[in-house]
């Protein structure tokens, strides 16, 4: 489940997502991506960040909306010895919801998410969709053995 704390505020779509600010290394524009050949769908391709070659995931895909228009921002996250992109619609703000805001999961919502999302919060009467960053690589790994 979601630690409680700071979270970063996204956008993928018309979905408001907090990101665990713990796992967040950066935010920056688009950086040029070399496309996988049968790739899962929301593996947008590989981009070299800092040096190093980073999985660049569409958020999007990844909590149920189908890809649209072209990228915006990253977000790079550092999840143990690996790291990771996600291309996000725009990066909102630094957030701290109230700990009372934090919902379970329904059910129906916690299944077809596929462990990518750890709960639901409110903030700024607004519903958010908490991240379960260190899923993500389950998730992408699942959706590549269905496809």
């Amino acid at each position: 489940m979601h630690r409680r704390g700071k979270m970063l505020l996204v956008t993928a779509g018309h979905h408001r997502v907090g990101i665990p600010l713990s796992y967040v290394r950066e935010t920056m524009r688009p950086r040029p991506l070399e496309v996988l050949k049968d790739a899962p769908p929301a593996v947008l391709g590989l981009s070299i960040i800092r040096g190093k070659s980073v999985p660049v995931l569409d958020l999007g895909a990844l909590i149920g909306r189908d890809g649209e228009g072209e990228l915006q921002r990253l977000v790079t996250l550092d999840l143990g010895e690996r790291s990771i992109a996600l291309a996000v619609d725009s990066v909102v703000e630094v957030v701290e919801p109230d700990p009372s805001s934090l919902l379970s999961l329904p059910p129906l919502v916690a299944r077809a998410s596929g462990e990518t999302l750890a709960a639901l919060s409110v903030v700024d009467r607004e519903l958010v969709l908490v991240l379960e960053a260190t899923k993500l690589f389950d998730a992408v790994s699942a959706e590549s053995i269905a496809s």
